[in-house]
């Protein structure tokens, strides 16, 4: 039996380590999921800065990652001196991140990043999304053919038309996600299969070997 997992990023682990509470050590997470689940891929779904990187969304499926990290370290040693500080720092943590999508792709994540976009809302507030809803159901639709079971990443109630499908075609579904992040109808649905992420704290929590 062939089993795949999909992971969306933004419902997971929205929030970070602060929303958590725990730092998750994504080399264990992994090897869990290969362990636990005998998953054979891993999908993961997120968002990138790119400060003005050029990506042809007609030509390419997911960003460059390391394409993205040579234009951002170029782009400070050459602009750095022009920015202020709050700019630099920002643009030095964006690419901080970069680097962490290059050690998840390392410990043999498969990335589908997609540019973050920048939305003006009232009182002059900023938001950024880079919503992966579309691209992590197609990509679950493409492959569904190619794996047995699912183990699905994600509480989002909009995936709930996708997760029917794949039972109704035979296929076996495990929810693994966030309890409170967790739609009612997506708890519902998975019933007996849904596994509650913060429950793995102790097995999957970042030792800081200092």
């Amino acid at each position: 039996m062939k089993t795949f997992a999909f992971i969306d990023a933004s419902n997971l682990f929205y929030g970070g380590e602060k929303s958590l509470g725990w730092k998750i050590d994504y080399k264990k997470f992994a090897d869990y999921l290969k362990i636990k689940y005998g998953v054979s891929r891993i999908y993961y779904f997120g968002g990138v800065e790119l400060h003005g990187y050029v990506y042809d969304y007609l030509k390419n499926d997911s960003v460059s990652i390391e394409k993205v990290e040579k234009y951002l370290e170029s782009l400070i040693k050459k602009e750095g001196k022009k920015y202020d500080e709050a700019k630099l720092m920002l643009l030095s943590n964006h690419l901080q991140r970069v680097k962490f999508y290059l050690k998840l792709k390392s410990f043999g994540y498969d990335l589908y990043l997609k540019p973050v976009k920048l939305y003006h809302g009232e009182n002059d507030t900023t938001q950024r999304k880079a919503n992966c809803d579309v691209e992590m159901a197609f990509y679950i639709m493409r492959d569904l053919n190619k794996f047995d079971k699912l183990v699905f990443l994600s509480g989002d109630g909009d995936f709930l038309p996708v997760l029917k499908y794949l039972r109704k075609v035979k296929k076996s579904v495990i929810v693994l996600a966030r309890g409170e992040r967790t739609a009612k109808e997506i708890r519902q649905f998975a019933g007996s299969q849904f596994r509650d992420f913060n429950y793995l704290r102790e097995l999957l929590k970042y030792e800081d070997k200092k």
